[in-house]
């Protein structure tokens, strides 16, 4: 049986990471990884595309459209559906995904570490900073899995969002940092393999070279997806496009939970 990592990158551009994240295109020239596009939904904002990624659910249908929105989920989510299939959730995450699933408002200093059966997010640990550093954040994911070893981790940097912000999409900064997401996962993917999980790569929305996001772009809105096996079998750069609406049926089928009537799309099926 599978377990799972979604590794959603804020603010990664599909071509930036095909063009610059060197490790994750070797898995993909050397078919140990299956690469896709998502062309993302709208708006192509982070606190909406959270939910959409979780509930596989357009943002009219699931109701948050905006960042400003701070409630939590109420529809059928990958975090609380594993959690009610017995099963072990984690995320290293930026504090609205608590937000999310967990409890809003966020309470920074009563949040900020969560290990709570109860609670979809079971194993939280969150940060409310932007340009917090992307690596300690890898650390405590890694922390996490071998520690907990979750059926399903979510772990969700902010580095290429705040350089893309500060800088625009078309900057030394912005590409150097996927670059260096990419140097600092590849030993962390590697083990995570070995230990049985399928690993997913992508990104919530891109941005474009005034640094913003939210609008109808492809700049703005099209986003990777590597999917990385445990057995290291893909099939290279398929040239398919796929949707954000499939990623929670996915990883419920990898977890061979039942997935919910609200969760319209199809599974992708890397092999």
């Amino acid at each position: 049986m599978n377990k799972v990592i979604l590794i959603l990158s804020d603010a990664l551009r599909y071509d930036v990471a095909k063009a610059n994240m060197g490790f994750l295109g070797h898995l993909v020239e050397t078919k140990q990884s299956s690469f896709y596009r998502i062309i993302g939904e709208l708006p192509s904002l982070s606190r909406p595309m959270y939910e959409t990624i979780h509930t596989g659910l357009p943002s009219n249908e699931h109701g948050i459209v905006a960042n400003t929105i701070v409630r939590l989920s109420n529809k059928p989510n990958v975090f609380k559906v594993v959690r009610d299939a017995g099963k072990v959730t984690a995320a290293a995450a930026y504090f609205w995904v608590s937000e999310l699933y967990n409890r809003a408002p966020y309470d920074p200093i009563n949040d900020r570490e969560v290990d709570n059966e109860s609670l979809p997010i079971q194993h939280g640990r969150f940060y409310t900073e932007d340009e917090y550093p992307d690596v300690e954040l890898f650390y405590s994911a890694a922390h996490l899995i071998r520690r907990f070893s979750p059926d399903y981790l979510l772990l969700h940097p902010m580095g290429m969002d705040y350089y893309g912000e500060a800088f625009g999409s078309d900057s030394k900064q912005y590409r150097s940092h996927a670059i260096y997401q990419d140097k600092r996962l590849a030993p962390l993917i590697m083990e995570w393999r070995e230990r049985g999980y399928m690993i997913l790569v992508s990104g919530d929305h891109g941005i474009n070279a005034d640094g913003d996001h939210g609008g109808t772009t492809s700049d703005q809105r099209d986003v990777p997806l590597f999917v990385i096996k445990p057995d290291a079998k893909g099939r290279g750069d398929t040239g398919e496009v796929v949707s954000h609406l499939q990623i929670a049926p996915t990883i419920l089928n990898l977890l061979e939970i039942p997935i919910p009537e609200t969760m319209k799309q199809p599974p992708i099926h890397p092999s």
